[in-house]
């Protein structure tokens, strides 16, 4: 710990101010996670896609309300903190209650500071890259603390609750700026590509639902009639053979650039799109995208080469298609190349409204996407001011008054 401390604050360990609970699982409960943002509660109340749920629960433990908990292998990036629900947590957490005038609040917030600060690497083994190993509740109870007393540990707790929760707030409007951002490029995009951008174009019901009204002068067509398929000239580099050809060119996957290689096989511009992965169906990602200059293609991306037109445009236009109903697999979600190829779009067969479409979609996202940069850039100050504000007041470098 730090030489000096403030005055009036102690040094102790955690086996001197936390007690470790064992209670047994719970019927009929809820699985409680500990998230890396400091928030613990029923995993019901985030996210439940990407989990894994077990349902003998071995080794699961009672987690309630007020209960500390510490996840003992992701604990050194903030994986701390009070539980708001009453649920079963996983035999990797340390579930505790405070001792000793300890407050749980502001202990909780102490720790996140050691585990962010990188303090928590130094104390315990490593398991694995940027990771520690606290699973043994004797190495974690030896760590050194310093606490300032009770009712000062009470002030900072409420302090910081306080004033993070302004700050939260405010990031939360921000994060909701830049979804709502990013719904109206994805929109503009869809209608540029899709219906075009000449208001006064006449349009007619193309007579397939998934391409509704179209613009009367395009083209409805196969994929196949307006591309042609490169995929044989694919090859996969495992990652090993990617370690041992570190170079300057962009390896391409399922999600766009993975690596850079010593080596090229496309010198051309075409388009990429996603050949299998969990995104062909959530979309969180593009599965559709430009490739030019030089850069080597797995054989998790479809390499097509357009007919005619710009890959801009044919990026976009291919991006906008709902490939959902045409994925095969459960486990691993693909887009054959049969059923790709086989996908009727419609398009101006005029390179030159392609060029003008592909123009307008850039002119227009180019204002969001500097909008979002910023608005993300916001985002990570207040995140980072977040994150000063807690450090200064656990190391006890800003005052706290304390209520008589």
């Amino acid at each position: 710990m730090s030489p000096s401390r403030p005055a009036g604050w102690r040094e102790t360990t955690i086996r001197r101010v936390l007690r470790r609970l064992d209670r047994p699982a719970q019927a009929d409960l809820g699985v409680i996670t500990a998230y890396r943002d400091g928030t613990v509660t029923l995993r019901s109340n985030r996210r439940e896609d990407g989990y894994t749920f077990s349902d003998t629960e071995n080794g699961y433990q009672e987690v309630r309300p007020g209960d500390l908990v510490f996840h003992a292998l992701d604990g050194f990036a903030g994986a701390v903190g009070v539980s708001d629900s009453h649920g079963n947590g996983s035999p990797v957490y340390h579930v505790c209650e405070a001792i000793d005038g300890c407050h749980p609040e502001f202990f909780a917030h102490l720790l996140r500071h050691l585990g962010t600060s990188g303090f928590l690497t130094t104390q315990a083994p490593s398991v694995r890259e940027r990771s520690v190993d606290f699973r043994n509740w004797s190495t974690f109870a030896r760590v050194p603390v310093v606490l300032p007393p009770p009712d000062e540990q009470r002030a900072i707790a409420d302090y910081l609750d306080r004033e993070t929760a302004q700050i939260d707030t405010l990031i939360a409007k921000q994060e909701q700026l830049v979804a709502t951002l990013r719904e109206r490029r994805k929109s503009l995009i869809t209608r540029a590509v899709t219906v075009g951008i000449d208001p006064s174009a006449k349009l007619r019901d193309s007579g397939d639902p998934t391409l509704g009204m179209v613009p009367t002068h395009w083209t409805i067509k196969a994929i196949r009639r307006w591309f042609l398929s490169l995929d044989g000239r694919r090859v996969p580099l495992s990652s090993e053979e990617r370690d041992d050809r570190r170079g300057p060119y962009e390896y391409f996957g399922a999600s766009g650039v993975i690596d850079h290689v010593d080596d090229y096989i496309f010198d051309e511009d075409l388009v990429l799109v996603s050949e299998d992965g969990a995104n062909l169906l959530m979309r969180s990602t593009p599965i559709a995208f430009a490739a030019t200059g030089k850069y080597w293609v797995n054989n998790h991306a479809h390499v097509l080469r357009p007919l005619a037109g710009p890959v801009a445009y044919w990026a976009n236009r291919l991006e906008a298609i709902d490939v959902a109903p045409l994925v095969s697999g459960s486990a691993q979600p693909k887009l054959t190349a049969r059923a790709l190829m086989g996908i009727r779009v419609a398009a101006p067969d005029s390179v030159e409204e392609q060029q003008r479409i592909a123009a307008f979609v850039h002119e227009k996202t180019a204002k969001i996407d500097a909008l979002i940069a910023k608005t993300e850039r916001f985002i990570e100050l207040s995140k980072e001011r977040r994150a000063a504000l807690i450090t200064a007041a656990v190391t006890g470098q800003c005052g706290v008054r304390v209520s008589a």
